[in-house]
């Protein structure tokens, strides 16, 4: 029997066995990763239908019955190694976690990227209190700014790239630090620990429901690659891509607020990569020590 399990932090959840195609007492057994970039149960929540919808249509095509592991790493770093050493078969990343990936093992492949309203780019936000007399990004100098995780593509790198260009580096702040999560991040803001934030405009619309803090800014994202480790059995890796691109069903999609998968390659993710080179001016300007 199949059956698809995900290990949350310190536990392991089975979900109820189902049938598989075909008999086997030998189940393909696979692990898939992704970041807490929410509450463990969120995650879960959401990851649960697409990769159930996954398995089925491995089964399908392989033959054999197929069990998926959901493993949700405590943090962008501890995501990126594992891919990178191998430790886990196939993950949704970033864009920026992809890259850093990818350059510590280059033989890790794009399987497909996700698309949003059929796009393939989406936005990154920064925000502050509704009230607030920040007006734009230049009015951030001088200001306490929070940040997502040091690895967070719209957390880190891409705002930080919008920083530079209106000619603002880590030292004309106040003060900043990295919160880790969107949503701890839109909290700081809302309760005045800091002034200005980034976040996904998802996160964004989600937690401001009582209206209390407005977008600053916005910037382009791309959005969120799926990605196979180093050495993937080829028949698994054709599995896996066309389970994704076949999946259409918009009431599994939702859970993951996109609307479906597509083909992807290394150059769709200059955008994010050039924004990673801008912002290592932010720590170390031009010019400076």
């Amino acid at each position: 029997m199949s059956h698809l399990t995900a290990l949350l932090l310190a536990g392991v959840a089975a979900l109820p066995a189902r049938k598989p195609a075909v008999e086997d007492p030998k189940p393909m057994s696979l692990s898939f990763g992704v970041y807490q970039s929410d509450k463990a149960t969120v995650m879960y929540r959401s990851f649960t239908p697409v990769l159930e919808a996954l398995t089925a249509s491995m089964e399908s095509a392989l033959g054999r019955p197929v069990d998926i592991k959901l493993t949700i790493f405590q943090s962008y770093e501890d995501g990126i190694e594992s891919l990178a050493r191998g430790e886990v078969d196939f993950v949704r990343f970033g864009p920026a976690s992809y890259i850093t990936a990818k350059a510590r093992q280059s033989d890790i492949e794009l399987i497909a990227m996700e698309t949003e309203s059929g796009d393939k780019r989406f936005k990154g936000l920064i925000i502050v209190q509704k009230e607030s007399p920040i007006r734009t990004i230049a009015d951030l100098r001088g200001k306490r700014f929070a940040f997502g995780d040091p690895n967070s593509t719209i957390g880190r790198y891409l705002v930080q790239a919008e920083l530079i260009k209106a000619g603002i580096t880590g030292k004309d702040l106040k003060d900043f630090q990295y919160l880790g999560r969107h949503d701890t991040v839109v909290k700081a803001v809302e309760i005045g620990d800091f002034d200005a934030g980034s976040v996904m405009q998802q996160t964004f619309e989600k937690a401001n429901a009582k209206g209390t803090l407005r977008v600053l800014a916005s910037f382009d994202n791309v959005t969120k690659p799926w990605v196979a480790r180093k050495g993937l059995e080829r028949s698994t890796f054709e599995a896996i891509q066309a389970g994704l691109f076949a999946l259409k069903d918009p009431g599994v999609l939702k859970e993951l607020k996109i609307t479906g998968f597509v083909p992807t390659s290394d150059d769709e993710y200059r955008l994010v990569r050039e924004g990673m080179r801008l912002a290592e001016e932010f720590d170390n300007p031009r010019g400076g020590n």
